[in-house]
């Protein structure tokens, strides 16, 4: 069913896709030549830019390589963890790389009312961050809807990149 040209949609919406990989520059080399993708921007999310960090609730330090492509109307991102515990490094050692979540905002909402959307639906808070006034939060929505999705206040993309490739 087609719809009508500029109606957004009711509900959240997709806004990036990501995935977990063991070497970030390598993957975003394949994806350049393979898919035509570009120009990525690299980010290193390290601290005191990357902070407030947490797994299931508990402060723990974590660090991590992001590339981001913006591929109308989405973005696509890969990440790369570094230290410190995470869900990336846990699903790296379960399913190996590959697709990890879907990064998902609802125009009309701000982060904590789709957070307390997600709680009202028995769903909890799998990782979440700071990257600088930007809020990001994994949701533990496996199962409900049989994915891992993230909600937002901001975009990465929007921030000074430590460079771009190509």
């Amino acid at each position: 069913m087609a719809r009508a040209k500029g109606k957004i949609p009711p509900g959240m919406r997709i806004t990036r896709v990501p995935v977990v990989v063991k070497d970030l520059k390598k993957t975003m080399e394949n994806y350049h030549r393979v898919m035509g993708w570009g120009p990525w921007s690299v980010y290193e999310h390290r601290p005191p830019v990357f902070h407030h960090t947490e797994v299931r609730g508990k402060p723990v330090k974590y660090t991590m390589l992001g590339a981001e492509v913006h591929c109308d109307p989405i973005d696509f991102e890969i990440l790369q963890p570094l230290e410190g515990p995470s869900i990336y490094k846990e699903f790296l050692k379960e399913k190996g790389e590959g697709l990890h979540h879907v990064s998902v905002v609802n125009p009309a909402e701000d982060v904590h009312r789709a957070l307390a959307g997600f709680k009202k639906a028995g769903i909890e808070v799998l990782m979440s961050g700071r990257l600088e006034g930007i809020e990001f939060y994994y949701m533990a929505t496996d199962p409900v809807l049989k994915m891992v999705a993230e909600t937002v206040s901001g975009h990465a993309i929007s921030l000074k990149p430590s460079y771009t490739y190509p």
